[in-house]
């Protein structure tokens, strides 16, 4: 079962995932080294201490590397054997919504492969750009308007694209293409509303006007160009 625990904050989990968290007969959470901890592991830690680590590639680019195939079949290889031990839920914990840019797409796909006849199911959670509308105070949609979330981790290109196709547009892990995102919100003249959020919800914290950003940011950073708005119910 795959658990969205939400950007970081752990009062942004919902009481659902809370539950399930702490029934599951095994709860797993994604880590980059087994002495490391991960961020879904430090949401879950404030609701349980059924928290075991798994390895997975996070860092890694460029499509499927040996090492994220091999993470995805070494979480497999826990979870099946965990089943075959009698478990009856085996929960696996991730930042965000399960069902957005999530590593459980690829462990739940695997896990199937083996054991056709399991039962997969999700949680949703808090995704970034929710997050980070929240606390910037920034409306991601009204009336008709449209809403494009793109990942940048292929380059700046299919941002590009949405600015010029749609109204509000979210972009995710840009930290390696910062400075190519800002100049393409100004050429489209939506420079000056977009704004930036990174480490939501956790110590350093980090939200702000997209025309203030300066130097390297996170890989794990969010961004919302919203749609131009010049009247109230104008988009109705």
């Amino acid at each position: 079962m795959g658990i969205g625990v939400g950007p970081g904050d752990p009062e942004l989990v919902t009481v659902k995932a809370v539950r399930i968290l702490r029934e599951a007969d095994l709860t797993l959470v994604p880590v980059m080294a087994l002495d490391e901890p991960g961020r879904a592991e430090s949401v879950v830690r404030e609701y349980t201490d059924k928290a075991e680590r798994v390895v997975f590639a996070l860092n890694d680019r460029g499509g499927v590397t040996a090492r994220r195939a091999a993470a995805w079949d070494g979480a497999a290889d826990r979870v099946v054997r965990a089943f075959e031990e009698g478990a009856g839920t085996v929960a696996f914990a991730t930042i965000g919504d399960p069902n957005v840019y999530s590593t459980f797409t690829y462990l739940a796909q695997t896990v199937r492969d083996r054991r056709p006849g399991v039962t997969v199911e999700t949680v949703p959670g808090v995704t970034a750009m929710q997050d980070l509308a929240a606390r910037s105070g920034t409306v991601l949609t009204e009336g008709a308007e449209s809403l494009g979330l793109v990942p940048l981790t292929g380059g700046v290109a299919p941002f590009k694209a949405a600015l010029a196709s749609c109204d509000t547009v979210v972009a995710y892990k840009f930290g390696a293409v910062a400075d190519e995102v800002a100049e393409a919100l100004k050429d489209a003249g939506r420079l000056d509303h977009a704004v930036y959020g990174a480490r939501l919800g956790l110590p350093g914290e980090d939200v702000r006007p997209a025309g203030d950003l300066a130097g390297p940011i996170p890989y794990l950073s969010t961004l919302i160009a919203p749609s131009p708005r010049t009247a109230r119910g104008g988009k109705l």
